[in-house]
């Protein structure tokens, strides 16, 4: 899910440049981690021959190609080996080991050397019989032919280790890797495809002239945009200390409020009641009241806690001199139940804080559902009792010569089992602390069990228990297995892997599945927190899988079932009848709620009528090209649909195809205006003509099945807690506008001209809110969010250059010497007119800078 990798997606762009070689360096190989593998295995070389350490990798982009065999491009890069130790590399018994996202051309890469896949998206090098080894100071290239065109450098080996064949259990870290810079025409080329390789200084620009800069009194007081806002006269003074009222039902509420006063407090009254006109359990009234202070009534205590959020982003920012609230009353409600953030902590692990940092800020800009995507083929990281080896083996990942010992490494987390991108889990004490914080934010925690696929963590562990136990002569050892050792069946995953799937032929798959669910629903009662659903996976069965299994033939047989698709419907029902036995709906991706089907001799998903009447709620990503009414085809047929749409709402594809974007993009490329632009119930409203042909509109019951939206984080190329920062933040924002407020007016507007007009003013309004208010109390609360800081746009006009930014507010400095600018730079006030190359950069309010954009003006 969320994490395919297609020719499609690859074609959208061109690599990335110098500026994001380093960022990727630094998050590839941090210093500590670096360090720590390099002590742990630095004096493991055998005599006489170099260390891994000390050798010398370069990654270098050659160029595209397109012919004929790859029409859209395919990649040459080089691998450069370089010997830095005093001691030869052998010509014989050693083997290289890295990651990379994407494919590579197996078998002989020159200098008498051999690349081979070991298992997925990991590979070695080793020597072959006619390699004569590497001298000291000497170097080697390696030819890397990637079957597609590379648009992002995170497509690069990561990770890269040495493994002496007379130490087989130890991995020697190499640190010193670095990616050579993407200049030259032939690393960026396109081709024919009709694709701008790179977005200019002025194409920003541009864009960001969509929108004016607004006073601070022409901007929206609060965001999410309130269904109603009527404006009084005067102002309420903050003076004093608050003093709180509120029924010991609200206790967590009032401790809120309390916090939201610093230098100036008022008489606050929090009250549950009926909020006249809404029937949603989380609307509100908030009233500001010059003499009568400030009450907030909600249907709900969600609702109060929400008319909390209200007032804290109407209260003055911190360092106000005379702090004061406008008088005014709010009546407001959630246009969707569902406001969801999903984070993955499977890919790359982040710890108990991170996830509270994100808790805290779904709180407050009043999202409700955190979709916890806790499994995956590279980990497992929930305990479950009585399974310990699915975080004693599915949560390690590092180097074994051993199968059954740990994971393989993935996504750059190298051979040290500490590393902690790699390795880690949740105690079950921690998810009850977790499941406990959210619930007092009135957020539902929804867990992620993957399945049939993406379950490559959970059935190398209960494999590994299975041959513990069965060399322990226990009669148990296959009770919890998920292989069928006999398969012989022949797929491969978008991240391509070939032995990574639950097999439904095996009664052991669903007592594991039943154990599971039982162990979490446990965890959700200990913690006081209802648990409503469960995420059971769905997505990315790949081709192929069960059609030689012997398991999966002989459970057809029996339950008389004609094809594999038939044995996916059978395999749903058994777990739709689990999850059903622990009180809970099964919620999953669409393909949950599908059924491959062919049409004229193409693949498609068309919806699964055995379900309808289920309550699946089906989480929808493809909206791609010639899918894009998925999601309202299995909302009219009756599903429930959370709408998480790719080329809108997932954080993890970069913002565009520039040198220092990090992401992914096999999917798109998702500014803040795209999310801001989305429509939810009307995906097509903007496409052209053609795009509409055959599509399927939404239907008013198919309206009634939407639950509402969700932003998606998948953490392929996150491996710190700052990556999610810059990755989310502020587009999580336009999420949370999207989800809370009804359709603006631009939206619904059929006159082009006019609904550009309304965009326009709408837009201005947003980024406005962002710029001068939004984020700028982050930064002054000292909230530790280092959200994206974009590059500004630049224009040379008349001899001058022209600065603007999608964020008006935050201040511009420049200098015309090259340097990047620092918080000492000058401001910019007008049209720059020095010569020189011409760098500018926004900072935060707290002298933080964003990326610099550079013009020559001559």
């Amino acid at each position: 899910m969320g994490h395919r990798t297609n020719a499609w997606g690859r074609a959208l762009g061109a690599p990335l440049l110098p500026a994001l070689v380093l960022a990727l360096l630094a998050a590839a190989t941090t210093p500590a981690m670096a360090t720590q593998a390099g002590q742990q295995t630095m004096a493991k070389a055998p005599d006489g021959a170099a260390s891994g350490a000390r050798l010398q990798l370069r990654w270098e982009l050659q160029r595209n190609v397109f012919d004929a065999a790859a029409p859209k491009g395919r990649t040459q890069a080089r691998l450069i080996v370089r010997n830095n130790d005093g001691q030869p590399l052998p010509a014989q018994g050693w083997s290289l080991y890295f990651n990379s996202m994407d494919e590579l051309q197996t078998g002989a890469v020159g200098s008498g050397l051999v690349l081979e896949q070991v298992a997925g998206p990991f590979f070695r090098l080793r020597p072959a019989d006619g390699f004569k080894g590497l001298a000291p100071g000497q170097s080697l290239e390696v030819s890397l032919l990637y079957p597609y065109r590379i648009v992002k450098l995170d497509k690069a080996p990561t990770g890269p280790y040495l493994v002496y064949d007379a130490a087989p259990d130890t991995g020697v870290a190499i640190p010193d890797y670095a990616l050579m810079p993407v200049t030259r025409p032939e690393q960026v080329d396109t081709g024919d495809n009709g694709l701008k390789a790179l977005v200019t200084p002025a194409d920003t620009y541009r864009r960001n002239a969509r929108a004016d800069v607004m006073p601070p009194a022409a901007i929206p007081p609060v965001l999410p945009t309130p269904l109603q806002l009527q404006a009084g006269t005067g102002t309420l003074r903050l003076a004093g200390s608050a003093t709180v009222s509120a029924p010991a039902a609200l206790a967590t509420e009032a401790a809120l409020a309390r916090t939201l006063f610093g230098a100036g407090g008022a008489a606050v009254k929090l009250a549950v009641g009926t909020v006249a006109g809404q029937s949603s359990p989380e609307a509100y009234r908030l009233t500001i009241d010059a003499n009568d202070g400030i009450a907030i009534t909600g249907n709900s205590a969600a609702g109060v806690f929400y008319g909390l959020q209200t007032l804290r982003d109407l209260m003055p920012l911190p360092g106000t001199t005379e702090p004061a609230l406008p008088v005014l009353t709010i009546v407001d409600a959630p246009r969707f139940g569902y406001r969801g953030f999903q984070l993955d902590v499977a890919r790359n692990f982040h710890g108990k804080d991170t996830v509270f940092k994100w808790l805290d800020l779904m709180a407050r800009h009043k999202l409700n559902k955190f979709h916890f995507h806790l499994t995956d083929d590279e980990g497992w990281r929930l305990e479950i009792a009585g399974l310990p080896e699915l975080t004693s083996i599915g949560a390690v990942r590092g180097h074994s010569a051993k199968p059954g010992v740990r994971l393989q490494p993935a996504y750059g987390s190298g051979p040290d089992p500490k590393n902690a991108s790699g390795t880690g889990h949740y105690s079950r004490t921690d998810y009850i602390e977790i499941l406990r914080y959210a619930a007092a934010r009135h957020i539902e925690v929804i867990p992620e069990i993957e399945m049939p696929g993406h379950a490559r963590a959970a059935v190398q562990a209960m494999e590994a228990r299975y041959h513990r136990l069965k060399a322990a002569g226990s009669k148990d050892a296959a009770k919890y297995l998920l292989n069928d050792f006999d398969d012989r069946s022949v797929y491969k995953s978008p991240q391509m892997f070939n032995d990574h799937v639950v097999n439904p032929g095996l009664e052991s798959s669903f007592t594991f599945i039943d154990h599971v669910v039982a162990e979490v629903v446990k965890l959700h009662k200990a913690a006081g927190v209802p648990m409503r659903t469960i995420h059971m996976g769905g997505d990315e069965l790949p081709d192929g899988a069960w059609e030689k299994s012997p398991a999966s033939h002989a459970r057809m047989r029996k339950e008389k079932l004609e094809t594999t698709a038939d044995l996916w419907d059978y395999f749903y029902d058994r777990v739709d009848a689990i999850v059903k036995k622990h009180g809970l709906f099964a919620s999953g991706w669409e393909e949950m709620a599908s059924r491959k089907t062919l049409l004229h001799g193409r693949h498609k998903l068309i919806p699964n009528p055995r379900f309808t009447q289920r309550g699946f709620s089906a989480y929808v990503w493809n909206n791609t090209v010639g899918a894009e009414d998925l999601a309202y085809r299995l909302a009219n047929a009756g599903y429930d649909i959370v709408l998480a749409p790719v080329t809108k709402m997932y954080m993890d594809m970069a913002h565009n195809q520039n040198p220092d974007e990090p992401g992914v993009n096999w999917g798109a490329y998702v500014e803040l205006d795209d999310v801001y632009d989305f429509i939810p119930f009307d995906y097509l409203k903007n496409a052209t003509d053609k795009a509409r042909i055959g599509k399927d509109g939404l239907t008013d019951y198919g309206k009634r099945r939407i639950r509402g939206l969700e932003a998606t984080l998948f953490t392929e190329t996150v491996r710190d807690a700052q990556r999610i920062d810059y990755l989310v933040m502020p587009r999580l924002l336009a999420v949370a506008e999207r989800a809370w407020a009804p359709d603006p007016a631009w939206a619904t507007e059929a006159d082009s001209g006019k609904a550009a007009a309304l965009h326009r003013t709408a837009w201005s309004g947003f980024v406005n809110a962002l710029g001068q208010r939004v984020l700028p109390r982050l930064d002054l609360e000292r909230a530790g969010v280092d959200y994206r800081i974009a590059p500004p746009g630049l224009l040379v006009e008349g001899g001058k250059v022209l600065a603007n930014h999608v964020l008006p507010g935050l201040a511009l400095r420049y200098t015309s010497d090259g340097s990047a600018p620092t918080a000492a730079s000058p401001l910019v006030s007008g049209p720059i007119a020095e010569r020189g190359v011409i760098k500018v950069a926004a900072f935060d309010r707290n002298g933080r800078p964003g990326l610099v954009a550079s013009v020559e003006n001559r």
